[in-house]
């Protein structure tokens, strides 16, 4: 598994850097937004991690010029904790999020699942692999969506959303529940989250984000998608 780490704190590149190639990861470093967008472009990468605070491009402008690209999974790194920074790095494409200071068993914990998920969705040929709801259409092996014919660019965490919906069509599920099984941890205080994305989702599938045919929502228990 290849890994990009950017952060302008050197110190703290060499120690993630030291710790995920100990792990049996590859890794690849940089200082600056713009650089992670140039390897980003250049490297086949299956995860980047992101600070928040860099040169030349911040971590969202740099995580918002990689979504035009790629839709590899990237963990944001910040040194502020507020909920309107973190839903801010998710509306950009981020698919977490972590607060410095941090302790690296945690980044290697969210690091693990999300590889694994993607790995687990990969393996999975039991499931299926092509599921039609209405005007959207997914397919699972292909990791692809489209909207009335168009395919339409997610990121993981959107994607894996998606699928968890659509798999499961009339199933209500509530955002705690959404975290746990789409996030795969405890994602305490961050259910606004599974709002951000449901939002962003509606954008890029419904016909209509405002008034959504599919993507609904169970008022005071939580989301799901109809059952045609």
């Amino acid at each position: 598994m290849k890994i990009l780490v950017v952060d302008d704190e050197q110190v703290l590149v060499k120690g993630i850097k030291f710790n995920l190639e100990n792990e049996g990861y590859e890794v690849e470093v940089g200082y600056d937004g713009q650089r992670a967008v140039e390897l980003a472009k250049a490297g086949d990468f299956d995860l980047i991690i992101l600070d928040l605070m860099m040169p030349k491009l911040d971590g969202l402008q740099a995580c918002l010029a990689i979504r035009e690209f790629s839709n590899v999974p990237i963990i944001m790194l910040t040194a502020k904790s507020e909920d309107a920074d973190k839903l801010i790095g998710f509306e950009s494409g981020a698919d977490d999020y972590i607060t410095k200071p941090f302790n690296l068993l945690e980044l290697k914990a969210r690091i693990r699942a999300i590889l694994r998920r993607g790995a687990s969705q990969r393996q999975d040929k039991g499931r299926e692999e092509r599921l039609v709801r209405g005007h959207i259409s997914l397919d699972a092996a292909q990791r692809a969506v489209w909207r009335d014919g168009d395919e339409v660019e997610l990121t993981a965490k959107e994607f894996d959303l998606m699928e968890l919906l659509m798999n499961n069509p009339g199933k209500v599920y509530s955002r705690s529940a959404l975290l746990d099984l789409v996030w795969g941890y405890e994602y305490a205080g961050e259910e606004r989250t599974v709002d951000v994305h449901i939002r962003r989702l509606r954008e890029k599938l419904e016909r209509d984000s405002a008034n959504p045919e599919l993507i609904l929502t169970k008022w005071g228990v939580g989301y799901y998608l109809k059952n045609d």
